[in-house]
């Protein structure tokens, strides 16, 4: 869907990708739709180019704060440029998307758009849900994730988080291509004053992740959050890359040509990796966003949240 565009003529929940019609969502939420008692919703997808023009984000925004029965949006991949071209036209900002400079979500409430950051919570219970309880106050290990969007701002407030003094990585590091977004995620992290050292690295080729990569502790947790391999083509890695012993490699993307967790797959053996895809952390990101939309409960964990697991992998065939 681009502009101009069309009024809605049923509940519709939009969501703002790069290449949204190959999501599995396109399946997976009329299934869902139907067992949380959606009614006739429906979603349709917005498509736009990794940093579009602010215009047209803005059009986009517009669009589903004055169509009455456009319900509301999930945001990825442009959660940052989209919350720049677009806080003005916001009637309300949560602290999340206010301190983080983003937004995952909108929703309506009473004529009122409303713009949420919900990545801290989702990628927290992605990632708690895999890493063990106590891993890093076990092993001393560190954490590193490549891309400095907002992906990476919310799972690193979520290993900063007071909560976890005693079991949070002994090191954080972010790379990204550009410095303009590591300055940002820098600014972020002070604001937090957290008590774990962060080293920000300027990484324009797939070799300068690899030289992280072999300074990294056994035991680490060494993320893809960049997009590539789904949103755009290749890895931040290059196939020499030597991952740490027992490391826990973690891709955000679950389709698309996954080079990276290829990657990680063939030292699986050999280095003792554990390997996770983006597949819980996509359940719990759209979950969270379509209650907030809907303003419905919904479970993040227990006999419902199986349920919903259980409906999303039988419709995709996973």
């Amino acid at each position: 869907m681009t502009p101009p565009f069309t009024p809605a003529t049923r509940p519709t929940f939009y969501f703002i990708g790069v290449t949204t019609g190959k999501s599995s969502i396109m399946k997976v939420f009329p299934a869902w739709a139907a067992y949380l008692g959606l009614g006739d919703a429906v979603i349709a997808g917005m498509d736009f180019p990794i940093h579009a023009d602010p215009a047209a984000y803005r059009a986009a925004v517009e669009f589903i704060k004055s169509d009455p029965l456009s319900l509301g949006a999930l945001v990825t991949t442009h959660k940052i440029d989209l919350f720049k071209a677009c806080h003005d036209l916001f009637d309300e900002i949560d602290p999340h998307a206010a301190f983080m400079g983003e937004t995952s979500c909108l929703s309506k409430r009473n004529g009122r758009l409303i713009c949420h950051a919900k990545d801290p919570i989702s990628s927290g219970l992605a990632l708690d849900g895999f890493i063990p309880a106590g891993h890093f106050a076990r092993t001393g290990a560190e954490l590193f994730s490549m891309g400095a969007g907002g992906s990476t701002i919310a799972l690193t407030w979520h290993m900063m988080q007071p909560g976890r003094a005693g079991d949070a990585p002994a090191r954080i590091v972010v790379s990204n291509r550009s410095q303009e977004r590591l300055d940002e995620i820098a600014r972020i992290h002070r604001e937090l004053n957290a008590a774990v050292p962060v080293d920000y690295v300027l990484a324009p080729r797939p070799e300068d992740n690899d030289a992280v990569v072999a300074g990294l502790k056994p035991g680490s947790v060494v993320i893809n959050a960049t997009g590539l391999g789904k949103d755009a083509p290749g890895s931040p890695l290059s196939d020499a890359v030597v991952f740490p012993e027992r490391a826990i490699v973690w891709d955000l993307n679950y389709r698309g040509e996954l080079i990276f967790l290829d990657q990680a797959r063939r030292q699986a053996e050999s280095r003792h990796l554990q390997i996770e895809d983006g597949w819980t952390y996509f359940i719990h990101g759209w979950t969270q966003v379509i209650a907030e939309v809907f303003g419905i409960a919904i479970a993040t964990s227990g006999p419902q949240f199986d349920d919903i697991s259980r409906i999303a992998a039988e419709v995709t065939g996973r």
